[in-house]
């Protein structure tokens, strides 16, 4: 990064954040400046995504907040209040204003919100090779002569224009004050903001807080984040009046809301810029891009969705003919493990029952998990260069038509998509539902997709029985959870949650090349993710499975007469119509429920794995038949712990969490059966 004299003579921390609409190349820029020093969390208070990270220029280091992407800073989402709170009480040394060079139109009117606001900005024009790979050109300086901040052009995905942000950035962190942008609303408007103003100048904390013409705006238009926060000040009420009358006259005059007059307005000064400062050339042969072409094809009517199912058939070919021979040499490394550790106790005189326990039920329990964790990476891979190229996208418009057909909303999709990473994300994503009964409906489908916790039961058991075809079967598994997703939806949407469905818009962004670093860092958030489950819950849970399998003392260890299987008999015989009746089959699927990879580490633990390996003892205990019945209850079956948290955060009920409990057990229990009956009734037995 930059290094120069002025950075030099900075000695303090500084906070430099990141905004800009989804799909601007946000992300790659935050990973472009913080490469691996970055963490995710939570923002206070609410489930939004937070992303951190730094980086040091000059001696200095220079913290980055990558603020959720967003249109606008109106505040109608969670992800508009995050980023716009932040920018008001965070008060950040500067923005960086990521712009998307190829439509800085519509991305214009989020960097007018900001410019509004008085905040220091830089404005990036980012992808500005695509840009001028479209004939498109842009008058850099005049942009930032007109906005009155920096204007550079940068190409976030070749690490291009860096260097120069940094310097910007001391250069605008280390001056005193950013006049705000300000927009001429019309005669009409101009008054009441004034009037605003003035009442306003009389309250020292507004003052204080916010740019006084900034906040008059958001009164006009009537923000309720905004006017939440400043009832506690006297002259609110004043403002309310003067609001209140003035936009009762205002709009009797237009006949148009307050709110679409001033967005109308600001679209105006939007249009003006982009018409002094951009010029696009373009041929006959430009008319259709490459992004057009392609597009003809994947999300073509009948086209669409066979190749969107042959794309996640794909996925699963990779992931296997990749993973699989490295899962096979982390097996045999903790065959080896085990086996070593287990010698040199026992050689130490260590009683046998801590034998048992680390060798058992440590290391052959999260052993038996993290064997899989090449697979899990792999399809994480996949799924990143889907999402980064800007298919997946396509994904969510491709099933919108179809699922509007069935009465859901197509905006629904795009949870479900998420689930197949993690269902707790998958149900938080909800929140971009307008509509109260679709976000409910998707609420209580996702579950039902397949999230990568599930894919350890799948690969361990298609490994034994499905070798030759394990793609295959497991893509039929995540099949049958978007058919069962769509189908309980429907159900849901016709019988309990009437009511028309809202039509649904989304912007699809050109397609573009995955960097390779871009989606390595994908893959490791979320692969890690995995990691750290076995090194932590897996292991608590596999030890409590430990101990209850050596209980009471004196039995064999992990027998029917121990408490686990005195446990899993009780249990047992409501899953002997599916096939599976036995009492590990039994406690795997009840430990599954604190995280569906203990299924696999309990069963590593209850049939005590050692050099043999745990895909050797299930092909010989269980049947194919059996063996995908029970990978189907898997799937459908208790959502995780997790899951069932966010499924009451969200709906803030305990009844809707109940019933997604209760329901999914039911359906699971039931198409489990219906597999192993019809199954044994065709000979598959």
């Amino acid at each position: 990064m930059v290094n120069n004299g002025l950075a030099n003579n900075l000695t303090k921390e500084y906070v430099l954040a990141l905004a800009g609409n989804p799909n601007s190349g946000k992300t790659s820029l935050f990973n472009s400046l913080t490469g691996s020093r970055q963490h995710v969390g939570n923002w206070p208070g609410v489930t939004v995504e937070k992303k951190e990270g730094s980086y040091v220029s000059g001696g200095n280091t220079i913290r980055v907040i990558d603020l959720p992407g967003t249109y606008s800073l109106g505040a109608l989402s969670e992800d508009e209040a995050v980023a716009r709170d932040y920018i008001i009480n965070e008060k950040p040394d500067v923005v960086v204003n990521i712009v998307d060079s190829t439509n800085i139109e519509r991305n214009m009117y989020l960097t007018s919100q900001l410019l509004e606001m008085g905040a220091k900005v830089i404005v990036a024009l980012n992808m500005y090779d695509e840009a001028k790979s479209k004939n498109i050109e842009i008058d850099i300086n005049g942009l930032s002569n007109i906005l009155g901040v920096p204007v550079l052009p940068t190409i976030a995905t070749k690490s291009q224009g860096l260097d120069e942000l940094t310097g910007l950035f001391f250069k605008a962190a280390g001056s005193e004050y950013n006049k705000p942008l300000i927009i001429n609303y019309g005669k009409e408007i101009e008054e009441v903001i004034n009037k605003l103003s003035d009442e306003i100048k009389n309250e020292a904390g507004l003052l204080e807080r916010y740019n006084t013409r900034w906040l008059a705006v958001k009164i006009l238009e009537d923000d309720a984040g905004i006017k939440n926060n400043i009832k506690k000040y006297k002259v609110y009420e004043k403002l309310e009046k003067i609001r209140n009358e003035s936009v009762k006259r205002l709009e009797s005059l237009w006949g148009d809301d307050i709110e679409a007059v001033i967005a109308e307005k600001r679209y105006g000064f939007i249009k003006g810029i982009v018409k002094e400062t951009v010029k696009r050339q373009m041929s006959a042969e430009e008319k259709l891009t490459v992004t057009d072409k392609i597009d003809m094809v994947v999300t073509n009517r009948f086209l669409g969705i066979p190749i969107f199912l042959l794309a996640v058939w794909g996925i699963f070919q990779f992931t296997f003919t990749l993973g699989n021979p490295l899962a096979d040499l982390i097996e045999a490394f903790f065959g080896w493990f085990g086996g070593f550790v287990r010698g040199g106790i026992q050689g130490a005189g260590a009683p046998e029952l801590v034998v048992s326990l680390i060798v058992d039920g440590i290391i052959g329990g999260a052993g038996s998990v993290l064997v899989f964790m090449p697979n899990i990476f792999l399809l994480f891979f996949a799924i990143s260069i889907l999402e980064d190229s800007g298919y997946m996208a396509r994904a969510a418009y491709i099933m919108d038509r179809f699922m509007h057909i069935l009465g859901l909303h197509g905006k629904s999709f795009i949870p479900m998509i998420v689930g197949f990473g993690c269902n707790v994300p998958g149900v938080l994503a909800t929140r971009t539902l307008e509509n109260k009964r679709d976000r409910l409906v998707s609420i209580l489908i996702n579950p039902l997709m397949s999230c990568s916790a599930r894919l350890p039961v799948y690969i361990l058991f298609t490994g034994a029985f499905f070798s030759a075809n394990q793609g295959i079967v497991i893509f039929s598994l995540y099949l049958l959870g978007i058919v069962l997703a769509i189908g309980v939806g429907v159900v849901f949407k016709k019988l309990v949650f009437k009511g028309e469905t809202s039509h649904f818009v989304m912007e699809l962004p050109p397609y573009r090349f995955p960097t390779l670093k871009s989606t390595f860092i994908h893959m490791w958030d979320r692969g890690s993710d995995f990691i750290k489950k076995a090194g932590t819950i897996i292991v608590a849970v596999v030890v409590l499975v430990w101990v209850l399998s050596s209980l009471p003392a004196g039995v064999e260890y992990a027998s029917r007469e121990s408490l686990l299987g005195q446990i899993g008999a009780f249990i047992s015989p409501i899953f002997k119509p599916a096939g599976f009746g036995t009492w590990e089959a039994a406690v795997a699927l009840l430990f599954g429920v604190v995280a569906k990879e203990v299924v696999v580490g309990t069963l590593g633990v209850v049939y005590g794995v050692q050099d043999e390996g745990l895909q050797s003892v299930i092909a010989k205990m269980w049947t194919p038949l059996s063996a995908y019945s029970f990978m189907v209850m898997t799937l459908i079956y208790i959502p995780c712990v997790a899951t069932i948290g966010a499924i009451k955060r969200e709906t803030n009920s305990w009844a809707w969490t109940l019933f997604a409990i209760g329901y999914s057990l039911v359906l699971g229990w039931v198409m489990s059966v219906l597999v192993y009956q019809v199954g044994s009734l065709l000979g598959f037995a």
